[in-house]
C-alpha cells in the first residue's frame, strides 16, 4: 500500500479537508488546522506532499519526522497546520484498512468514556449573561464543568470591559454552585505580578485551573506565576516545537500542558507531547477550540493516552463554518463522551461541503509516469 494521491477541500479561509488515497483505493480523511487554509493549502502540496506521495502510510511516524527536520528552514505555524491534513488523513486511511480506529493504532485504548467541560470563547459578555447560559447548559444534562475567558487576549493587563475579569470570577461560581467544576483561561493577558493577583481570586472561587495566565512564550513568567500559586497553571496551545514542549515540562512552566493537534502537527507529535507528560506525572488536556474535526482528533488522542485523564475542552459557541462539516460526532451528556469503535476517525464527510468547496490535488509522480 502506497500513497497515491492528496486532495485538500478548501471553501473559505478557516480550513480545508484533506483527502488521502493509496494505490489500492482505501480513502482517508484529515483537516488542516483551522484558521489560515489560504496559506496552509499551497504548503500543504508544496511541502508537506511530497514527502508523503509513493510512501507507505504506514511508515506515518517515520515520515512527520524526516519532514519536519527536511523543511527545518521553515519551522513554523503555517507548516504544521498543513501538516496535520495530511498526517490525519493518513490515520485515517490506516484504521479504515483494517478495521480499527485510529485510538487503537495510536496506542490502544486507554479509555472510550471521555470527560470534557463546556468551553465559552466570549469576552463580549456580561457575567451576568454567561452565568445563565452555563447555568442553562448544566440545567439541559449537558455539562457539568466549564471554562470562562478572564483579562483580554495578549491584553498586557487589560481587563476586556473595566471590572469584568473580577466580577465574573465569583459570580460565575455563586450562580452555578460548588458542585461544578471551573476553569478560567487568560489567553496571554498577564504580567507575573497580575497573573498572581488575579490566581488569588481564581483560587478563592474555588476553580481548577488557570489557563495561559502570561503570553506564550514568555516560559519564565509563566513558571512564576505556577510557582506562586496554588491552583494548577496550564498552557502550551500555541506551541509548535516539541523541544519547548520538552522544556516546559522538565522546568515546571506548567502544571497541565495543553499541545493542540492542529498547531502541534497531527496525531504523531501531539501523541509525543502527551507521552512526555505522562513520563513527568503531569495531566495532558489538549487545546481544542472550535467544533470541527479536530474534536474528533482530540477523543482519539485522549482514548489512548494515560496522561489525558482530565475533563478535556469542548465549546459551546455555535460556529457557522463548521456547521454540517461531518457527521458522527458523539453526543455530550452530563459532561461525557462515549467514543465509538468504529474504523479510522469513525465520520462521514458531508457532501455539500465537498460540493461547495475549491479542489487541489497531487500525485505521486512514479504513479503518473505508468499511468
Amino acid at each position: 500500500m502506497k500513497i497515491d494521491s492528496i486532495e485538500t477541500f478548501q471553501r473559505d479561509n478557516n480550513l480545508a479537508l484533506v483527502k488521502v488515497r493509496t494505490d489500492d483505493g482505501v480513502e482517508g480523511w484529515g483537516q488542516t488546522s483551522p484558521y489560515l487554509a489560504g496559506q496552509s493549502v499551497p504548503a500543504l502540496h508544496d511541502q508537506i506532499a511530497p514527502w508523503f506521495l509513493g510512501a507507505d502510510p504506514w511508515d506515518v511516524a517515520a515520515i512527520v519526522d524526516r519532514c519536519i527536520r527536511g523543511e527545518y528552514k521553515f519551522y513554523g505555524t503555517v507548516l504544521y497546520r498543513a501538516l496535520c491534513g495530511v498526517e490525519t488523513a493518513v490515520w485515517d486511511v490506516l484504521g479504515r484498512s483494517v478495521g480499527r480506529p485510529v485510538y487503537q493504532l495510536l496506542g490502544g485504548t486507554v479509555r472510550t468514556s471521555i470527560g470534557v467541560y463546556g468551553s465559552s470563547m466570549r469576552r463580549d459578555i456580561t457575567p451576568e449573561d454567561e452565568a445563565e447560559r452555563l447555568t442553562g447548559l448544566v440545567e439541559s444534562g449537558r455539562f457539568s464543568g466549564f471554562k470562562i475567558r478572564i483579562g483580554s487576549v495578549m491584553g498586557q493587563d487589560a481587563d476586556a470591559a473595566p471590572g469584568r475579569t473580577e466580577k465574573i470570577i465569583p459570580y460565575v461560581r455563586e450562580q452555578l454552585g460548588d458542585g461544578i467544576s471551573l476553569r478560567a483561561d487568560a489567553n496571554g493577558c498577564y504580567s507575573p505580578a497580575e497573573a498572581i493577583r488575579v490566581g488569588r481570586i481564581l483560587e478563592a472561587s474555588g476553580y481548577y485551573h488557570f489557563e495561559e495566565p502570561c503570553p506564550y512564550p514568555q516560559l519564565e513568567a509563566t513558571r512564576t506565576v505556577a510557582d506562586a500559586l496554588d491552583i494548577p497553571v496550564a498552557g502550551g496551545e500555541q506551541d509548535q516545537v516539541l523541544e519547548h514542549f520538552h522544556r516546559m515540562i522538565n522546568t515546571g512552566a506548567v502544571d497541565i500542558v495543553q499541545p493542540d493537534i492542529g498547531y502541534v502537527g497531527g496525531m504523531v507529535r501531539a501523541r509525543k507531547v502527551a507521552l512526555m507528560a505522562e513520563a513527568a506525572g503531569m495531566p495532558c488536556t489538549p487545546h481544542c477550540a472550535n467544533t470541527s474535526l479536530l474534536q474528533i482528533f482530540t477523543l482519539h488522542l485522549a482514548a489512548c493516552s494515560p496522561s489525558i485523564n482530565q475533563f478535556q475542552e469542548w465549546s459551546i459557541e455555535d460556529v457557522s463554518w463548521t456547521k454540517d462539516l461531518y457527521s458522527g460526532l458523539p453526543e455530550v451528556n452530563r459532561s461525557m463522551i462515549e467514543l465509538s469503535a468504529a474504523p479510522g476517525w469513525g465520520i462521514t464527510v458531508n457532501e455539500d461541503f465537498l460540493s461547495s468547496s475549491t479542489t487541489r490535488v497531487s500525485v505521486d509522480p512514479h504513479r503518473r509516469q505508468l499511468r
